[in-house]
């Protein structure tokens, strides 16, 4: 079985790859084009880089290697894993590029190797990319043909952002599209040995994994939107609450609790994307997608709903000030792509608010998509000062035992709403002078 792997990218999924498979016992070759980055692995200091990728680089620093030169990379490696970004389109598809580039000099590569030498496409496609551009480019660049002198494989991951080491090394399930038998037989048996906690290893064709890969996070779109829903509806029964009922919901085993909490939207790199890559999939081959396309509308009309209801809430008080805390889009990461804290941000600037916000770590990247618009406080305690309306967007763990204490002795007018309802329910009802809203319950306080 190959020991011996390259990782073309670097990136958010890119360097945690690498030394995850480093960690396992295989020698790794990484491949970018940033002499900053390659200088970084190699110093085992990495910006950025998620935890505990730093400790791992630094225990798994032998079996590491960089470089900027493609040909060696192939040459001391039996497979290469192509791990770069796929950016959106303005169909909604996603532009491959950045995997053609790579693949030009690494079948070139190939073309002077006499072993068979596996490429395995990690970065996220649409189905026919892989079959119609990927495996032609290979062998018009190398020479040689697909399935007999090398081979080709689709093998996306199911990660989540904070969570990208634990999601490689133990995954539900692990999905290689295979170009051939042979391929997907060696790509599976170091799988085996890489996975800690033997997963089921799923292969078929190129074109059904790509399907497949973006089909997963199509249906948990899907399931957030439907959550949202369930809140919505709570909000408005007597007594309503949306833990207990998704909680009876998620018990029948067709369904499941994940994904189903009900609180704002979904945001971040993958899922807004990957939904509406799915609609111009289901267009392209002659289908509408209508589920999808709803889901999509359900996500956008969430965050606006909820900034216009926060701002009829504030009609009668003067030059409102509005804070928010919590901008990415889910905790443990500094990412706002698509966050809906980010969205019920600019909406409420754009309708004239004063809005202050403060994240553990998404403060820098946030401010280059909100520019000069929206105020940014140092923490907490400043960013409640004087303001009328608080919204806790993300479920970060140093909000979850803020006291009503804090509300109340910082803000000019004390309400609180708690998005995913991670306060202490039972306290901030305690306090007569604050008032306490929690997206998906009704607690006979309307607003």
């Amino acid at each position: 079985m190959p020991d011996a792997i390259s990782v073309f990218g670097l990136g958010k999924l890119g360097l945690p790859f690498a030394v995850s498979w480093a960690t396992r016992g295989f020698r790794v070759i990484g491949v970018d084009v940033r002499p900053d980055m390659l200088q970084a692995v190699a110093s085992g200091k990495v910006p950025d880089a998620e935890l505990p990728v730093g400790s791992m680089l630094a225990r798994a620093k032998t079996k590491i290697k960089t470089t900027t030169d493609p040909g060696e990379a192939v040459e001391k490696s039996d497979v290469s894993f192509v791990i770069v970004p796929t950016p959106s389109n303005e169909k909604g598809g996603y532009s491959t590029r950045c995997v053609e580039e790579v693949l030009e000099p690494l079948g070139k590569s190939i073309q002077k190797k006499d072993s068979f030498h596996i490429v395995s496409i990690v970065s996220t496609v649409l189905p026919g990319a892989s079959d119609t551009n990927f495996r032609p480019l290979l062998e018009r660049v190398s020479g040689k043909t697909c399935g007999r002198d090398f081979g080709l494989c689709y093998n996306p991951e199911f990660i989540a952002l904070g969570e990208v080491v634990s999601g490689l090394l133990n995954p539900d399930f692990v999905l290689i599209g295979e170009s051939d038998a042979r391929s997907g037989t060696i790509l599976s048996k170091m799988y085996g040995k890489f996975c800690k906690n033997e997963p089921p290893i799923v292969r078929m064709s190129l074109w059904n994994a790509e399907l497949a890969k973006i089909s997963v996070n199509v249906y948990v779109t899907m399931k957030i939107s439907f959550a949202n829903t369930l809140a919505a509806l709570c909000e408005r029964m007597p007594g309503g609450d949306v833990d207990i009922v998704s909680g009876a919901v998620g018990l029948d085993s067709r369904i499941g609790t994940k994904y189903l909490k009900g609180g704002l939207g979904y945001g971040g790199p993958c899922f807004p994307r990957d939904n509406r890559a799915f609609l111009h999939i289901a267009e392209k081959l002659g289908n509408h997608a209508k589920l999808s396309r709803a889901t999509d509308e359900i996500n956008t009309d969430h965050s606006l709903l909820l900034a216009g209801r926060i701002l009829k809430s504030l009609h009668d008080v003067e030059n409102p000030q509005i804070s928010i805390l919590g901008l990415t889009y889910k905790p443990n990461t500094f990412v706002v792509e698509e966050s809906a804290a980010l969205n019920i941000a600019k909406s409420l600037v754009d309708n004239g608010a004063v809005v202050k916000c403060y994240d553990p770590t998404g403060m820098e990247h946030a401010k280059r998509s909100l520019s000069e618009r929206i105020h940014f406080a140092p923490g907490v305690s400043d960013c409640l000062e004087g303001s009328d309306f608080c919204v806790v967007a993300t479920p970060w763990q140093e909000f979850r035992s803020l006291p009503p204490s804090i509300f109340l002795e910082k803000m000019r007018h004390p309400t609180v709403l708690d998005c995913w309802r991670i306060l202490d329910r039972s306290r901030f009802h305690a306090e007569p002078k604050l008032r306490y809203l929690a997206v998906g319950i009704n607690d006979s306080t309307p607003w």
